[in-house]
């Protein structure tokens, strides 16, 4: 999923907050392109939030 549509599962997050749970490592894993794209795979997000619905 490219972090547009990531960030359109979520709400409508805001990208930089979005980034931000990256650098502090609270986001889904993602992969980096060779043209430095970011991806997030679905079956990842869902874990993730999966993860976040537990743990509250």
């Amino acid at each position: 999923m490219t972090v547009a549509q990531v960030l359109n599962e979520l709400g409508g997050v805001s990208r930089r907050t979005f980034y931000r749970w990256r650098e502090i490592g609270k986001a889904p894993r993602g992969i980096r392109l060779p043209n430095g794209e970011l991806r997030i795979y679905r079956s990842d997000l869902e874990a993730w939030l999966e993860f976040l619905r537990s743990a509250a």
